[in-house]
């Protein structure tokens, strides 16, 4: 593990009142940012709501958000973190990629650092990323669940140097930091 360039890919997807906007963050194993892309607020008119229905959703984070996204990021990371489930497959499929749920749970700490536990549900694992905190829950696609331990190693091995959920509340402040100054113009 130790020879392998480690860098971790962060992507959201938010929808606020009339728009959808999506951003990545890359960072090396420390934290650090080595890219970060994001999208211009996608605003569907009143005729694209009527004609796409309940596809909308899908088709403006997949087909114009993730596309465009994901083709436009060039520091390409080991794995993506997401914390909503409907977009694992889509970035998968569009990154070809690991990509892996991740979020916080109000269970004690786990027995060690690196400890990985099903949880029962198909799919969905416990992880102790370190040795005070409680344990992250990850969720995996069925193709991502015999390399678990391969995409545990790598959380392991980033959260000795830094805090894996953190970059997702630094990717939602660059989005308003960003849609501030657009609203200045």
């Amino acid at each position: 593990m130790n020879n392998i360039k480690l860098s971790l890919g962060y992507l959201t997807i938010n929808s606020r009142e009339n728009y959808f906007r999506g951003a990545a963050l890359v960072t090396d194993s420390r934290g650090i940012p080595t890219d970060f892309r994001y999208t211009e607020p996608v605003c569907p008119t009143k005729l694209e709501r009527v004609l796409y229905g309940s596809a909308l959703d899908i088709y403006l984070r997949e087909d114009i958000i993730l596309d465009n996204l994901l083709d436009a990021v060039e520091a390409k990371p080991s794995m993506w973190l997401l914390t909503d489930e409907t977009l694992i497959a889509p970035v998968q499929k569009i990154s070809r990629l690991p990509a892996v749920v991740i979020g916080a749970s109000a269970r004690f700490p786990l027995e060690y650092s690196g400890q990985c536990e099903p949880t029962g549900e198909s799919g969905v694992f416990m992880f102790q990323a370190d040795n005070i905190s409680a344990p992250l829950r990850l969720t995996v696609s069925p193709e991502n669940i015999a390399r678990i331990n391969q995409l545990t190693q790598m959380l392991t091995s980033a959260a000795e140097c830094m805090e894996l959920m953190e970059p997702f509340s630094r990717v939602e402040r660059a989005l308003d930091t960003v849609s501030e100054s657009e609203s200045k113009q």
